[in-house]
């Protein structure tokens, strides 16, 4: 097994300044040697550097809590006791097939599916030891998506390099370039983005205690913080669902008597229904959380049947009132008095009708006028008078029928002012409850997304 070791620190020899001379002469140092780690002494760890470019988002699966992204990935470590003379073997570096090389065992701790890329075949090895090994990933990992501000959220998802196999002992992990560089760089190379950005990219090493040191790998933490482009959700989601909820609120101001009123917000309600079915797939579906923007969606519909049931109660008193007995007096001191100059509703100023013990006193004294001289003089009246008098019975008898029917209506309009009264404040009850609702969840989306971007 020492004959595996790196034996020297010695410079190599080549016979002449050609690829064949190099290659002959590396052979019989490093060729090979794929068992053990290109160490002097094993007790010295190899210390490989990690970097990588993002070079586009292919998906991101809310409901597998699964990230789909493709990588440049870099690895840089050094073969202890490999030096030549770039002038004697004629150039700084070449290229060597990487199956007869040690590789480092380096994994993505959150890779759950199978790296399906083309396989490259070379590493450059330099004139000083140092290998640079850079190769394609297509990494499907995990990651903890939370799309509670759906759809201004920001995702936070890690990837965590470690040795599968070796110890801290073994092999340890260094950030190979400064995260600032890849991180512009990626910004510049990336051509797959989606509806996804890429904002902040950052890397952190765990401390692992000395004592640990036996049985822990090392490990080294990129966190890669991705926002959604909201535009295509406002524009087809949000923008829409404001409207419908702003024609249902306007449709208050069609008058219930003369519009069918219920018709409108049914028709308005199914349109709604639809409208969410339609876009039912931009919508992200996921077990863990319940996104704030199916809770509005759900507030609005609900919001639109209020309202219809709103209607219908309305309706149903407005047409309803000529079979109603007179409206109670508590009710019409507190709807028709309070409650109307609450809602800026003015009484309608009453109709010019005879006050009914008014129509009883003068059908009493018109009856006494016709009857006193019918009394004294029945005898003495010519026949056209006669018929005069019962003409005037008739008429005041169809006038008593009439002052009967001017009661019945003035209670149908009170039991009307009652539903006007009682329509105007639900409106303003809806308008209120509306706002207060609209405000709350756009603080919430503020709030949570400002959190999660200072969490950042």
């Amino acid at each position: 097994m020492l004959s595996l070791l790196i034996k020297s620190t010695e410079t190599i020899n080549c016979s002449e300044p050609t690829t064949d001379a190099l290659i002959t002469a590396l052979k019989e140092n490093i060729f090979g040697k794929t068992e053990i780690r290109p160490v002097i002494n094993l007790k010295t760890p190899t210390n490989i550097s990690v970097s990588f470019t993002l070079y586009g988002v292919l998906d991101v699966d809310e409901k597998a809590q699964k990230l789909n992204t493709f990588l440049w990935l870099n690895l840089y470590w050094n073969i202890e006791g490999l030096s030549w003379d770039p002038v004697e073997c004629g150039t700084d570096r070449i290229s060597l097939p990487r199956k007869q090389l040690w590789r480092p065992d380096i994994v993505i701790k959150e890779f759950i599916d199978e790296n399906k890329v083309p396989d490259t075949y070379y590493v450059y090895v330099e004139n000083t030891g140092k290998v640079t090994d850079d190769l394609p990933y297509h990494v499907i990992s995990s990651c903890n998506l939370d799309i509670y501000t759906f759809p201004f959220d920001i995702q936070n998802c890690s990837f965590t390099f470690n040795s599968y196999q070796h110890t801290m002992l073994d092999v340890q992990l260094s950030i190979g370039i400064p995260v600032e560089e890849s991180f512009k760089y990626s910004l510049e190379v990336m051509t797959t983005k989606g509806e996804w950005e890429l904002v902040e990219m950052l890397a952190e090493k765990p401390t692992i205690p000395s004592q640990e040191m036996n049985n822990s790998r090392d490990a080294l933490t990129y966190y890669i913080v991705l926002r959604r482009r909201a535009t295509l959700y406002v524009v087809n989601l949000l923008i829409p669902s404001c409207f419908l909820i702003a024609v249902d609120l306007f449709s208050f101001l069609l008058p219930p008597q003369n519009m069918d009123r219920s018709a409108f917000k049914m028709t308005l309600i199914l349109g709604y229904t639809v409208f969410l079915l339609l876009m039912n797939d931009l919508l992200p579906v996921t077990g863990n959380t319940l996104p704030l923007i199916n809770a509005f969606f759900s507030l609005c519909l609900a919001l639109m049947v209020a309202s219809l049931l709103e209607t219908i109660l309305i309706i149903n008193i407005q047409c309803g009132s000529n079979h109603y007995g007179p409206l109670p007096q508590w009710a019409k001191v507190f709807f028709l008095n309070y409650l109307a100059k609450l809602v800026f509703l003015s009484k309608k100023p009453s109709d010019q009708k005879c006050d009914p013990e008014e129509h009883r006193t003068e059908t009493k004294h018109c009856d006494s006028v016709i009857e006193s001289p019918q009394s004294e003089a029945v005898h003495k009246t010519p026949p056209a008078l006669q018929e005069l008098r019962k003409i005037s019975h008739e008429l005041l008898s169809i006038r008593q029928q009439v002052n009967q029917h001017f009661n019945t209506d003035e209670s149908a309009d009170q039991w009307v002012n009652l539903g006007q009264v009682i329509d105007r404040l639900l409106f303003g009850l809806y308008l209120i409850f509306l706002s207060v609702s609209f405000v709350t969840i756009v603080v919430v989306w503020l709030y949570w997304y400002n959190k999660t971007a200072f969490l950042i």
